[in-house]
């Protein structure tokens, strides 16, 4: 079992690049698929980004798609979002989450198929 911790989310303008961060603990991280998701007060929670175990794999959503990248470096056990022209509808808590028991190729697009969550880091884009 791994622990997430993300980092890196601040206000920022429309049209302004930021970078989010997930540190995962523990020495499976390798073996975990990685999702990024993003939840607003009051709406479902949305997704965002995957990536697989060896990082050759991402699958976007259609409303980041173009903009945002995901990618992992499994040698600091960690998982990145970059996120480029920034929209105030991209206003959310990103959280990071983990699938440990992922086939090496595999990509999960659904929140029950993640077992374990970060605490979120908040991103605010201003208009």
């Amino acid at each position: 079992q791994v622990q997430l911790v993300e980092s890196g989310g601040r206000l920022v303008q429309a049209g302004d690049s930021l970078d989010l961060s997930c540190s995962a603990s523990g020495r499976t991280f390798s073996t975990c698929a990685m999702g990024w998701f993003r939840q607003v007060p009051g709406k479902e929670r949305e997704f965002v980004a995957a990536i697989s175990r060896g990082g050759g794999m991402m699958y976007y959503s259609d409303s980041v798609k173009g903009r945002f990248t995901a990618s992992r470096d499994n040698a600091v056990n960690t998982v990145y979002l970059h996120m480029n022209s920034l929209k105030p509808e991209d206003t959310a808590v990103y959280t990071c989450a983990a699938q440990c028991s992922a086939r090496w190729a595999q990509l999960f697009y659904e929140d029950n198929e993640y077992n374990t969550w970060g605490q979120g880091t908040r991103v605010t884009i201003s208009s």
